[in-house]
């Protein structure tokens, strides 16, 4: 890939930015200074900009904790999204969330640069289970067990069988691998109950880091990257 172009996916200006800082030679490739916007670079090459080291990966995983009040979407002209919550270079990587989680629901949002892979954890023939925990206006019973368990018709489509494990009389945590539109909150108002708090604690082979406060984010780690690879029936390198 070009030098310029390059630069230019890691976020550090538009093209002509770019440019202009490789003519001044504030740019160094695998230690050399370079003037040369043009040059051809592998992705092993090490990049450096006024003598920093870059980090020029192109392939990146990220669980967010997702606060309140912001979309899941790329980009809206008068809300925040989830994207403002990211660096710049993210959006320049396509680093893209993993599904969707309502605007008032928290909790894990998984982001990815790989495309194939997205799509295998949201295709509904992988079954990938997505795990909430909710809070009820109206105490919760085994009666909403059984309903849960037994999958409903929501109108536009039948709910799978899900799994409802009561904690205490107003919350507990609902397993469902389907994802559809305000799914869970409208399979508890199926039951008579509104969910007045949901939030995603597990989606796959991912737990929710609790060390992350609302709207913060991390890298995933290896283990936690081949794990997801491995559920999604693929191999990682």
């Amino acid at each position: 890939m070009r030098l310029d172009r390059r630069l230019s996916e890691l976020a550090l200006g538009t093209r002509k930015e770019v440019q202009e800082i490789v003519r001044r030679g504030r740019v160094q490739v695998n230690g050399v200074s370079v003037r040369d916007s043009g040059m051809h670079t592998e992705d092993t090459d090490v990049l450096c900009v006024d003598g920093k080291v870059l980090d020029a990966r192109r392939e990146r995983h990220i669980m967010l904790n997702k606060p309140e009040g912001v979309l899941t979407a790329a980009r809206d002209k008068k809300q925040r999204t989830v994207m403002d919550l990211l660096e710049p270079v993210h959006a320049s990587l396509s680093c893209m969330p993993v599904g969707r989680l309502d605007r008032d629901t928290t909790g894990l949002l998984l982001f990815t640069t790989d495309g194939e892979l997205s799509h295998r954890l949201l295709s509904p023939a992988r079954h990938v289970d997505k795990v909430y925990r909710a809070v009820t206006d109206l105490p919760l019973s085994p009666a909403d067990v059984e309903v849960f368990s037994a999958g409903m018709d929501l109108g536009d489509f039948v709910a799978a069988p899900a799994g409802l494990v009561i904690e205490d009389t107003h919350t507990a945590t609902v397993t469902v691998h389907e994802g559809k539109f305000h799914q869970v909150r409208r399979m508890f108002e199926k039951v008579g109950k509104t969910v007045v708090k949901l939030d995603r604690i597990a989606f796959g082979p991912l737990t929710l880091d609790m060390a992350l406060a609302r709207g913060a984010w991390r890298e995933l780690e290896d283990e936690e990257i081949r794990a997801l690879y491995q559920h999604a029936g693929m191999e990682h390198e």
